[in-house]
């Protein structure tokens, strides 16, 4: 994975302890690192990884001015006026923190370190999830005691119907030579319930879930949420698990990749504006290969996502699925010499080429 590609950039300001003052810059986010530049002389202030940060925090300096402070092995970090604002660049931050800390070391795009905040965080997952499936298995076992107990009411209900009716019957006046079920109108039977049927909706399959911070049409506030890929289509929830928008295959009209970690997905109306969310997400790479299966057609790779993947230069008719499908190839290649990647006659040089490569640049490419 390159670990010098940009992810996001906003001008802010620095406080520089040994000079006591405040140094205005650019605070830039990569997969890895959160690095400070000063606008005047260009020096690479401050360059530290997010493996390293042991918190993210928003606290006002002056008791005045609003800032957001990182914790870095021992040392505070102050950043203040920041653009758009401070609640944006601090979900944006506090998401790859985040996930930086849940990645393992083999995922982790080259981390060196991993602070004792991500194992003790690991840690407690581990013990939820543990939790969880114990919860899981004691609900279906509770459930299926209620199943009996509800077969239990049903056939003891039969049993007092019958007994009614018999009951019925043998209080009929001994002289009385009919039955009771002469005059009886099949209005005055009870019906038996029938047991519900079962819905014939059936729910369908996630393909994939992910964290991703977003942004809604021409809204500069950020905020956390998350994105559900469907066979059928795709949607976006809020952090508080509730559906902000469900797009159907149909109406998608484009999808375009700015960077492997940032994506707008975009619905066209006529006579009002159209319907646009852009999603920015640490595991944004494992999401844009399903896109581009689904929505073949309608994705568009930028020159940044180009750049980023490597891939060989080509129109900007013949972006898509042939990105992707090198890299896919190219792993299936190195992981699997014996398997074909393709069908031979769409296989030219420069695949048989992107074969030949070694387990280390295999792993890597597979990290990505």
């Amino acid at each position: 994975m390159n670990e010098d590609i940009r992810i996001h950039s906003w001008p802010c300001s620095y406080y520089l302890d040994t000079s006591k003052q405040w140094i205005p810059g650019k605070l830039s986010l990569t997969p890895v690192s959160i690095r400070f530049t000063a606008d005047k002389t260009g020096e690479l202030l401050v360059d530290f990884r997010l493996s390293g940060i042991s918190e993210i925090k928003k606290e006002s300096s002056h008791l005045i001015f609003s800032s957001l402070t990182i914790l870095e092995k021992g040392t505070k970090h102050w950043f203040s006026s920041l653009h758009p604002n401070r609640n944006v660049v601090f979900n944006i931050l506090e998401h790859f923190w985040r996930e930086q800390l849940l990645c393992s070391q083999e995922a982790g795009a080259g981390a060196a370190l991993e602070s004792s905040k991500g194992k003790e965080l690991t840690g407690m997952l581990e013990g939820s999830q543990k939790r969880l499936e114990d919860t899981a298995k004691v609900l279906h076992s509770q459930g299926e005691q209620f199943d009996n107990i509800m077969r239990g009411l049903h056939k003891i209900e039969g049993d007092m119907d019958v007994a009614d009716r018999l009951l019925t019957e043998l209080e009929s006046p001994s002289w009385w030579p009919f039955s009771t079920k002469l005059w009886k109108t099949p209005l005055e039977a009870k019906p038996k319930e029938s047991p519900a049927a079962p819905a014939a909706k059936t729910q369908e399959g996630i393909l994939l879930r992910i964290p991703v911070i977003l942004t809604h049409r021409t809204d500069s506030n950020a905020k956390p949420g998350k994105l559900t890929l469907l066979p059928s289509g795709l949607e976006i929830w809020d952090c508080n698990s509730q559906l902000l928008q469900r797009f159907e295959a149909r109406d998608v009209d484009d999808i375009r990749v700015h960077t492997p970690y940032e994506i707008s997905i975009r619905q066209r109306f006529i006579g009002k504006p159209d319907n646009s969310y852009r999603l920015l997400a640490a595991r944004m790479p494992e999401v844009i290969p399903i896109l581009e299966m689904q929505f073949s057609k309608k994705i568009q790779f930028l020159e940044d996502a180009l750049g980023f993947a490597g891939a060989r230069k080509s129109p900007a008719a013949d972006l898509g699925t042939s990105i992707w499908q090198a890299a896919t190839g190219f792993l299936g290649a190195a992981a699997n010499p014996g398997f074909p990647s393709g069908s031979e006659e769409g296989m030219d040089k420069e695949q048989l080429q992107l074969q030949k490569v070694s387990q280390e640049e295999a792993k890597e490419l597979r990290q990505v």
